[in-house]
């Protein structure tokens, strides 16, 4: 059976041909095409036709660049696909929390958010002891609990709870887009504030039926390369940190703020807000300032291979980042991951390479991959998309096309549906939207990387020492 709608990246179709299945025949069209090979890249309630409750899946074939959709009602309880398709489990946790329907056969059919004391799993037998980690958080981070079933050092479980600050964005878009709309995109995840952005605008102009001029895609492209840059560096510097490693650990910390200003020298932010908008940027890039960019994007990158190569020449931290925190290359497949930890395990898996949208259409940015799974492999990966993000940025400067920053104003055309992958520094991030008769979003949903990755974490730490639990996390960051 292969009843589904087939897209592309940043592309919309109309919602009556999203095909509605009996919900045994959606759950195996899933298993089916995951089995084969397909990946899934989102699974989720949305509001259904006469006030009933619906579920959407979107299986990418990352292999040949398409998005296969199909939907269902949702019943109030249902098989779970998590057994025959582990990549579903956290999803289907989810639509637990938000949508109320229960899978039953699931192996842990709990909240993602907000457990309570009695929801946590617990390992029995002599020896066996607990530490609890959170949810309070010192700084600015968001708070997250950690609960460890250890055996002496060695943990032999981790489970992770999330939203403590659960913000409801999702439900805010309905009736969307309105003047918020891109704000709230800016907002989702601070640090991602131009992939997600990104991801919003790709959505609207699908809905639209536009795209952004080739300068505006350009800039974007730019803008979202200095945003992996100035994290990754800021992750060289924390790993660094965490091991105990002072001189990369201080270098990196001001090496990130360099990235940061040129991103202020574009658009007035560090953080690239107010930079990107459906239709295409805000602010242009004059002769002057490329130029003045080319040159710090130069400076950057000396210093911060100068601080990166300190952690390859120390054997130290090599004896530390070597072996911890191992994923294998089969777990990754089966959970599902995206991003840095998914091609530190090999796995070839990059947006701007299978699904290549705006400027990246056009310039092919390989994916960085090692092979071992591990803290360094994560850490190496990110070293290679640095080197691979700064040659793209000077090359975009020195061929940058004339023309319109903005395209003409977009308007959501009425009972469409669209997805919109964008390769985030951490990883791919997914949006989803449709919109009513009136052009208005009737649903919006957002798949931040952290929601796949978090889980790859968990596992992780599963045979390995409690002390490595702060550089693992660092070596997700999630």
């Amino acid at each position: 059976m292969r009843d589904r709608l087939v897209i592309h990246n940043a592309e919309s179709a109309e919602m009556k041909d999203l095909p509605r299945l009996s919900f045994d025949e959606f759950r195996e069209q899933v298993v089916t095409e995951v089995g084969e090979g397909a990946r899934l890249c989102a699974l989720f309630g949305m509001p259904g036709a006469g006030g009933r409750k619906g579920i959407c899946a979107v299986l990418a074939r990352d292999g040949e660049g398409t998005l296969a959709l199909c939907s269902s009602d949702l019943p109030d309880r249902y098989p779970s696909l998590t057994p025959d398709c582990p990549q579903a489990h956290l999803f289907e946790r989810e639509i637990l929390e938000l949508w109320g329907a229960l899978p039953e056969g699931h192996p842990w059919p709990r909240p993602v958010r907000a457990l309570r004391t009695d929801d946590f799993f617990r390992v029995e037998g002599e020896g066996v002891h607990e530490v609890a980690v959170g949810p309070v958080h010192a700084g600015i981070i968001e708070p997250g609990h950690f609960r460890f079933q250890c055996y002496g050092e060695r943990v032999m479980s981790l489970e992770i709870a999330l939203g403590y600050q659960h913000r409801g964005v999702e439900r805010a878009m309905r009736g969307g887009p309105s003047l918020r709309s891109v704000h709230y995109m800016e907002t989702l995840a601070g640090d991602t504030s131009i992939g997600h952005s990104l991801a919003y605008a790709h959505a609207v102009e699908a809905l639209s039926g536009l795209r952004a001029p080739p300068r505006a895609q350009a800039l974007r492209g730019i803008s979202l390369e200095l945003e992996r840059m100035a994290n990754h560096a800021g992750d060289f510097g924390a790993l660094a940190g965490d091991v105990g490693y002072l001189p990369t650990a201080s270098y990196c910390g001001r090496i990130r703020g360099d990235f940061l200003n040129m991103q202020a020298l574009i658009c007035g932010s560090r953080f690239g807000r107010g930079m990107v908008k459906p239709g295409g940027v805000a602010f242009d890039l004059d002769e002057e300032r490329a130029k003045k960019l080319e040159a710090m994007v130069l400076t950057g990158m000396d210093d911060l291979e100068n601080a990166a190569q300190l952690l390859w020449d120390t054997p130290s931290v090599l004896s530390r980042f070597d072996d911890a925190g191992r994923i294998s290359r089969e777990e990754c497949l089966s959970l599902g991951l995206v991003g840095p930890p998914a091609r530190a395990c090999g796995v070839e898996r990059d947006v701007r390479q299978d699904f290549p949208v705006g400027v990246f259409r056009f310039f092919h940015l390989p994916a960085s991959t090692w092979h071992r799974g591990d803290v360094f492999a994560r850490a190496f990966v990110r070293w290679l998309e640095v080197k691979r993000s700064a040659a793209f940025i000077e090359e975009q400067i020195r061929i940058l096309s004339p023309g319109r920053i903005r395209s003409a104003e977009i308007a959501p055309r009425p009972g469409r549906i669209a997805v919109s992958l964008v390769e985030g520094w951490r990883g791919e991030i997914c949006h989803v939207a449709a919109t009513d008769e009136s052009g208005k979003f009737s649903f919006y949903k957002v798949i931040d990387p952290s929601f796949r990755n978090w889980s790859g974490l968990a596992l992780a730490l599963r045979g390995g020492e409690i002390s490595d639990f702060p550089l693992c996390n660092k070596s997700f960051n999630l």
